[in-house]
């Protein structure tokens, strides 16, 4: 199965969400198993030099066995972001509190990028 016909694959459940400039769509699918998965659509209105627009769009296919471990990572990012003043975010970006901690001493684990490649 190509990314396009698993991405035209009849949508079961859609839930828009209009968040300011941009509108985020949580869609429930079936694989041809009759499994469900979700994906996650951040869609925001763009323009041409033209003055046309177009709807620039990115998804996230986020399947069942995912879904504790993706949202429990979501759940800990939006609380470090909910208990952090910005104060304590240099202007780099990073947070000055844990910057000289290592990251196993922080409770993060290595991620290897070249790992999530295949199945």
């Amino acid at each position: 199965m190509d990314f396009n016909e698993q991405n035209d694959r009849e949508e079961i459940y859609s839930k828009p969400v209009r968040a300011g400039k941009r509108t985020y769509f949580f869609d429930v699918k079936s694989t041809k198993g009759d499994d469900l998965y979700l994906t996650i659509t951040e869609s925001k209105k763009r323009f041409r030099d033209d003055g046309t627009f177009y709807y620039e769009k990115h998804k996230i296919f986020l399947y069942k066995e995912d879904f504790e471990k993706f949202s429990e990572g979501l759940n800990e990012a939006i609380q470090f972001i909910n208990s952090t003043n910005r104060s304590e975010v240099r202007s780099n970006g990073h947070v000055t509190a844990v910057e000289n901690q290592s990251a196993s001493a922080q409770g993060w684990s290595d991620v290897d990028f070249d790992d999530l490649g295949g199945n």
